[in-house]
Parts: C-alpha cells; sequence; structure tokens
C-alpha cells in the first residue's frame, strides 16, 4: 500500500505531511486523503513513488557531497 512507504518517507525524513503533499502531489491534503482511504490512480501512485524514489537519491547525493567537502 502507498501509505505505508508515505509514512516511513515522512519518518524517515522527518517531513510534515503537508509539506509532503506539496512537494509530491501539488496538493496539502495529500498524506491525510491517503489516511482516510483514498486510492490514487496508478499514474498518481507511479509519480508520487517516483518522487520518494528520487528524493531519497538527492539527499544520499548530498550527503555524500557533504562528506567529501570537509
Amino acid at each position: 500500500m502507498l501509505i505505508r512507504s508515505v509514512e516511513k518517507f515522512l519518518r524517515q525524513h522527518e517531513m510534515a505531511a503537508t509539506k509532503f503533499g506539496r512537494l509530491a502531489a501539488h496538493d496539502p491534503r495529500f498524506v491525510l486523503d491517503l489516511r482516510m482511504g483514498r486510492e490514487p490512480r496508478d499514474r498518481t501512485e507511479q509519480r508520487i513513488i517516483g518522487f520518494m524514489a528520487g528524493f531519497d537519491a538527492a539527499a544520499e547525493a548530498a550527503s555524500k557531497e557533504v562528506a567529501h567537502v570537509g
């Protein structure tokens, strides 16, 4: 289920649900709606999964870059 992945992502990145919704779906209520039982279309779900993967990759690359600078 998408909501489990999203909740894990939010905890891992200490991100507010509304911020995630704005960044990933252009909808600050997106996570709340998922929590209330919303089931997004396949295309939306894939976009959200892609956003999380890209965010993780960027965060990992940034942490490596910071490690090399110091």
